[in-house]
């Protein structure tokens, strides 16, 4: 099977290419992983084909089914795996809280992956509800970071 590590680490390097498919595959296993708009990646992992040329049970991974989102309230998602940071730096304030206001564009976060601090803005208005990550939680790609009751 798959080390998740590297896993996440395919599905990083597909977002910052902007690639929607990856296909691996070496003597032990495949791997293809698709991935379009705002939807999830897929994950398929399979065995490599016997010598014989049939291949075991395929195991196939997909993204467990997103959990209910508060009526109304819209998620603000993680663009990329890395580590989530409610503030610029550790004794700065934070971005946003719950309450407060924001506006398209608004930075509400920055995510860093592989050493760069990558700010995450608002694409639509609306109050902050709540907070779904910590300061140095480590976030997936599609992962909901804030519930903002849109105005």
């Amino acid at each position: 099977m798959i080390d998740t590590r590297k896993l996440k680490e395919l599905v990083r390097l597909m977002v910052e290419n902007e690639l929607s498919e990856l296909d691996l595959r070496d003597k032990d296993e495949t791997v293809t992983i698709k991935r379009g708009g705002a939807e999830a990646p897929v994950v398929h992992v399979a065995p490599a084909p016997a010598s014989n040329g049939t291949a075991a049970p395929a195991a196939a991974a997909a993204p467990s089914a997103p959990a209910p989102v508060d009526d109304g309230l819209v998620a603000i998602e993680s663009p990329m795996v890395g580590t989530f940071y409610s503030k610029p730096n550790p004794d700065a304030e934070a971005y946003v809280a719950p309450g407060a206001s924001i506006s398209p564009g608004s930075v509400v976060c920055v995510v860093e992956a592989m050493k760069v601090f990558n700010e995450i803005k608002a694409e639509n208005a609306g109050t902050v509800e709540r907070i779904l990550v910590k300061d140095g939680d480590s976030v997936e790609f599609g992962q909901k970071l804030f519930l903002v009751r849109p105005v």
